[in-house]
């Protein structure tokens, strides 16, 4: 890999997902994309690069490969502990009955399928309308997401009550259930490009995603999730991402844990309405 072919794929990267490739991650970027040449039959980076430039189908093969998918169920425990003990007693004395809940870099699943564990049993009514919303950049991961379908010993460290109600032993490994699957819709999204999506949301996942983004990347993709969180909604981030010196539009709740300013929320309302007005 020259210096040039390097040069391009950081400058690529960036442009596409936001991610920053600085020099120490030219290890990792060509034991990376190897895989992806080998597949190819292609022998040098150089030509490599001149198919992603001619060919934009592979553009996708090229985020899919760059992607880091390190993740587990109930990764972060202490997230799904306050979800469930401070967050869903708010929740069941609700008179909207609506949820909304976006797992935002859902790689694999596990994040989406603990997020719908935890909440299961609590909002299991009729009268609930409870969705989970997970996406993620990479098409690969989320097919495998969309299956529902883990080894054994991905959940060792799974609640046997969770283990009990929700999953069932095939010859392959384990399934989850289809009460747990019917909550959650998967979908790819790009977070530096357009969001179909039109709000509100009463909690976004944003997990270890943060850290691959330069600060002017972050302050634009939290300035979005605040346009999409309900008044009282709850942003998570990873526990080696923080929102000091990103906005100043949140408050920290607990570990990790935020949200919205309520004065900053009353101008907001206030400004889309003169803006609605217009």
């Amino acid at each position: 890999m020259t210096q040039a072919d390097f040069d391009f794929i950081q400058s690529l990267a960036y442009e596409e997902t936001g991610i920053v490739l600085p020099a120490r991650k030219k290890h990792m970027v060509y034991s990376r994309l190897s895989r992806r040449l080998r597949q190819l039959g292609l022998k040098s980076f150089s030509q490599y690069c001149q198919r992603v430039k001619s060919e934009p189908s592979e553009l996708m093969n090229f985020v899919n490969a760059l992607t880091t998918n390190l993740t587990a169920f109930f990764r972060e425990e202490h997230h799904f502990d306050y979800l469930e003990k401070q967050v869903t007693p708010l929740w069941r004395r609700r008179r909207d009955k609506r949820l909304r809940v976006w797992s935002s870099a859902c790689s694999t699943g596990e994040e989406p399928y603990s997020i719908a564990m935890t909440l299961a049993d609590h909002f299991a009514g009729a009268e609930w309308d409870l969705k989970i919303l997970a996406t993620d950049l990479d098409t690969n991961v989320l097919n495998k997401a969309s299956k529902g379908c883990y080894s054994e010993e991905s959940i060792t460290g799974l609640p046997q009550r969770y283990r009990d109600k929700y999953i069932k032993t095939t010859e392959s490994g384990i399934q989850m259930k289809q009460s747990i699957q019917k909550m959650i819709h998967f979908k790819q999204l790009n977070l530096l490009q357009h969001w179909p999506m039109t709000g509100q949301f009463d909690l976004i996942f944003c997990r270890n995603v943060l850290i691959y983004f330069d600060n002017e990347t972050k302050a634009k993709i939290i300035a979005r999730f605040r346009q999409l969180l309900a008044p009282d909604g709850l942003l998570f981030i990873g526990h080696s991402e923080t929102l000091t010196n990103i906005s100043d539009e949140f408050e920290l709740i607990g570990q990790t844990m935020y949200q919205p300013l309520r004065g900053n929320h009353n101008k907001l309302h206030t400004e889309r309405n003169k803006a609605a007005l217009c």
